[in-house]
């Protein structure tokens, strides 16, 4: 349990950005425009950067690529979960009108109901995890290279 309590914190903290987010966007109205949730992959990227990042100066020696990446995909599922959640009891509780007001932003026409968009909030913070966590990878993979002085 020792070796997840640092991703999960940072999923907890990434979740509470991504909520915040979300509610100051509400604030100005700005919620429902499909745009604004590009953003959110920056905070998720951030999250897991900062994870494994910190994963690899606790374990300097013994870091490898699964360690990390086992880091990164628990942090963004982590946030992920509780995002996703947050979505849900937003939607049905808080503003149950906020899914007539995205449909409204979207171009054509939908026939979906809450269950169908969570799923999707959920599905693409999971695509977003992954590949997130991938590109993070790539800056903190211990190379294979053999330099050589000459």
């Amino acid at each position: 349990m020792k070796t997840l309590s640092l991703p999960i914190r940072f999923g907890l903290v990434t979740s509470a950005v991504l909520i915040a987010y979300f509610l100051i966007l509400a604030l100005f109205g700005k919620h429902t425009n499909p745009v604004f949730s590009f953003f959110n992959a920056v905070i998720t990227v951030f999250g897991i950067y900062e994870a494994v990042r910190l994963q690899k100066l606790k374990d300097t020696d013994s870091f490898s690529y699964g360690e990390g990446f086992k880091t990164g995909i628990i942090t963004g599922f982590v946030a992920t979960f509780f995002f996703t959640a947050f979505f849900l009891f937003y939607t049905t509780e808080i503003n149950p009108g906020f899914l007539s007001e995205l449909l409204e932003n979207i171009d054509g026409v939908f026939n979906i109901d809450i269950g169908m968009v969570t799923f999707i909030v959920a599905i693409m913070g999971v695509a977003t995890t992954v590949i997130s966590t991938l590109t993070v990878m790539q800056l903190f993979k211990n190379s294979g290279n053999i330099l050589q002085k000459k």
